[in-house]
């Protein structure tokens, strides 16, 4: 344990030593440290959002009536579209309205499924 505490007081006292001799390094590495961190943050985070949201925006922009939607985990057919509200039919004939931004999936209705409704 002394060890220990005997290489943590020398080591703080050598960083301490470099840190005085110069002044000016400091605010470059603390520069360079903001600059690495901002990178990061754009590579990992707000670049891949920005993608999410284009595919989220597309998707629900190609929406028509007929396409099975998912709507705050709750699962219905597209009956009327509006401008910022859809209209979705449950299976028991119930229609509810949500806000499009809360379409989280779209699955297109099948050709065979569309000739089946128009029938």
């Amino acid at each position: 344990m002394f060890m220990f505490e005997k290489f943590l007081l020398s080591s703080s006292a050598v960083l301490a030593q470099e840190a005085a001799s110069s002044p000016g390094g400091g605010l470059t590495q603390t520069l360079v440290m903001i600059g690495i961190a901002l990178v990061f943050f754009y590579f990992i985070l707000w670049r891949p959002e920005q993608k999410r949201r284009k595919v989220a925006e597309k998707m629900r922009s190609s929406l028509k009536k007929g396409d099975r939607v998912t709507a705050m985990g709750i699962i219905g057919k597209v009956d009327k579209i509006q401008d910022q509200t859809i209209i979705l039919k449950m299976v028991d004939g119930a229609k509810i309205e949500f806000l499009k931004a809360a379409i989280t999936d779209v699955q297109a209705t099948a050709p065979e499924e569309e000739v089946a409704n128009q029938s």
